[in-house]
């Protein structure tokens, strides 16, 4: 099997590679990981990996890493929301022209690839109902919401056209990332948790009331492998899902983090508000109904504890 993930570098992708290359039932020949940089040595190193590194919207770099051969693409590569509201050159080039390439050189190459497309629950905003279900149209209130919103509209009509088998995912708030902070309006959900467990001070920019729709690295990886692995008749005429999570306030983010590690780290969480990012978060759905996706077996997180458990497990053990 011939895989290319864009974005094979971030957190995500990462976490996917290494998930991708540990299954031996997969049987994976080659994996190309197209990014900015390269990816952790261990990855590197592989005989089976390619890296390939430069601007992921070049379209004759992603003619490299997406050949005729390849059975599945992971498009996983995006500027994140403050980042495409901030330059909105940027944010158009790489969340949506970015895209577009993609589907044009496996339509030019006819073999009709399976892709996965990480999209997001920004592309839902505005006026919204208490709960969000599947019949909820999509409308996006910041340009990273409106290019995940077109992704998802041009992944369907590739597929309609029968140029790719398409799944485009719509992720919630993914918690907790390892790293450092980024430029998405969410990366404090992931700092509140990262940063007091590793002694250091973090600044919660939005109020503990705060409503957030989340899931761990570990369901999020598990979830893109299923929809992968689904079949093409699972989906139907509509190639688009919302992603099963837990609904949590910020605050008791903070309490869960004193459960597990004690007053004293939870107490280096600081709250400085920040009108410009409570503006963005306020308009994403908290609370979902995601029937459709549970009908599909896609995985759930049990609450943010467990979720907290397994961050230290996985990167801080």
């Amino acid at each position: 099997m011939k895989i290319t993930i864009t974005g094979g570098a971030g957190f995500l992708g990462v976490k996917l590679a290494r998930s991708l290359l540990a299954d031996n039932a997969l049987g994976v020949e080659q994996l190309n990981l197209v990014d900015m940089v390269a990816p952790p040595s261990d990855l590197a190193e592989d005989a089976r990996v390619q890296t390939i590194t430069g601007d992921a919207a070049d379209e004759d770099l992603l003619a490299e890493a997406i050949r005729p051969d390849t059975d599945s693409v992971y498009h996983l590569a995006a500027v994140v929301s403050a980042g495409a509201e901030a330059d909105f050159d940027l944010g158009m080039r790489v969340n949506l022209d970015a895209t577009r390439t993609i589907l044009e050189i496996a339509r030019r190459h006819g073999n009709r690839p399976k892709l996965v497309f990480a999209s997001s629950c920004a592309a839902y905003g505005g006026d919204l109902p208490e709960v969000v279900t599947d019949n909820q149209q999509m409308t996006p209130q910041n340009s990273y919401g409106v290019q995940k919103a077109i992704g998802e509209l041009l992944i369907n009509d590739y597929s309609r056209k029968g140029f790719v088998d398409g799944r485009a995912l719509r992720y919630p708030t993914v918690v907790v990332r390892p790293g450092k902070p980024n430029k998405a309006a969410s990366t404090f959900a992931s700092s509140i948790i990262r940063e007091p467990l590793q002694g250091q001070e973090a600044i919660c920019p939005v109020a503990p009331e705060t409503a957030m729709w989340l899931a761990s690295p570990r369901t999020i990886v598990a979830n893109t492998r299923r929809a992968h692995d689904l079949p093409a008749s699972a989906w139907g005429p509509w190639r688009a899902v919302a992603l099963p999570g837990f609904t949590t306030t910020v605050g008791a983010m903070v309490e869960a983090l004193q459960a597990i590690a004690g007053p004293e780290v939870a107490a280096r969480v600081k709250w400085q508000r920040d009108p410009l990012i409570e503006k963005i978060v306020y308009g994403w759905p908290a609370r979902f109904e995601t029937a459709r996706a549970d009908a599909m077996g896609f995985h759930r997180d049990a609450g943010m504890e467990p979720v907290i458990k397994a961050f230290i497990e996985d990167e801080l053990s």
